[in-house]
């Protein structure tokens, strides 16, 4: 996530305070830097294998595969954005780019993951209603329609960022990340407990192997799910508790900045890595 470029008035008491607030800023600006690298380094091929197949074709086809395939867009420009937020320390003229890409970081990934989650939530839930719709038309609406508002928000972040208060800044970002968490928990929640309970017509049936089957697989779309959650808390959680606490007290912590950043990082991994591993690409995490 890019912090670089985002100043916070520190509070000029003494010398002994400046010169501490300088050393906060330090250790934000290298901090960043090693979570920009480690996310260029590791996201841009991750992300660029999972676009390849979708593709080409493996795993489940382009149609089901179309938001997965967005938000891997997202995160390869997200990647880049790595790359200059970088290069900014010491380029000031690409620290525009940069804010434009964050964007996609801010904006892209979170609605692309919401998305994701309500398609389940209807799916395990409203399943006859879910069939009604035509998956290619609808995924390719929706995707237009989030591509339209990402393209505000990167040039917002472009233009219009930097003259605009801080404080409003956190209140916006704060009430977005903890809309969204709010809506994947609720849709993630309730299909969590649709798998848990016995689905129609998995009573009468005679066959044990058939039944055997049909378990497995909601077990396995449980265990899915579940990591999905998880790693939906462990990544707005940290952000939305920072916003809080800058909010309400007016004072900003570069741990809990830089615990939100590493979170939100490192939560970037899972959605690929689960895809890889339901396309039978990882052969060490595959069910035997």
């Amino acid at each position: 996530m890019n912090t670089s470029s985002v100043k916070y008035n520190m509070p000029e008491s003494s010398t002994n305070s400046t010169t501490h607030s300088i050393g906060l800023m330090n250790s934000l600006d290298i901090g960043n830097m090693c979570i920009n690298s480690i996310n260029f380094l590791f996201g841009l091929p991750t992300h660029s294998y999972v676009l390849w197949l979708i593709v080409r074709g493996a795993g489940s086809g382009i149609a089901s595969g179309i938001f997965i395939l967005n938000l891997s867009v997202c995160e390869i420009g997200n990647c880049l954005n790595s790359v200059f937020s970088v290069l900014s320390f010491w380029f000031k003229s690409l620290s525009a780019f940069a804010m434009f890409l964050s964007g996609l970081v801010f904006t892209g990934r979170p609605l692309f993951q919401c998305l994701m989650c309500v398609e389940r939530y209807l799916a395990v839930v409203y399943p006859v209603t879910f069939l009604k719709f035509k998956p290619l038309r609808y995924r390719v609406m929706c995707s237009t329609a989030v591509w339209i508002i990402i393209l505000g928000a990167c040039l917002f972040r472009m233009f219009c960022s930097i003259s605009i208060n801080l404080e409003i800044q956190t209140w916006f970002y704060f009430m977005q990340f903890l809309s969204i968490l709010f809506v994947q928990l609720f849709c993630l929640l309730a299909v969590l407990r649709a798998l848990k309970q016995s689905g129609p017509g998995e009573r009468g049936r005679e066959r044990g192997r058939e039944r055997g089957e049909e378990n497995h697989m909601k077990k396995r779309a449980f265990h899915i799910i579940l990591i999905t959650t998880v790693n939906m808390v462990i990544q707005y959680l940290p952000f939305v508790i920072s916003g809080l606490y800058v909010i309400l007290t007016k004072q900003y912590i570069v741990a809990l900045w830089l615990t939100g950043s590493i979170s939100y990082a490192l939560a970037g991994f899972v959605q690929p890595v689960l895809y890889l591993h339901c396309a039978g690409k990882l052969s060490c995490l595959c069910s035997p």
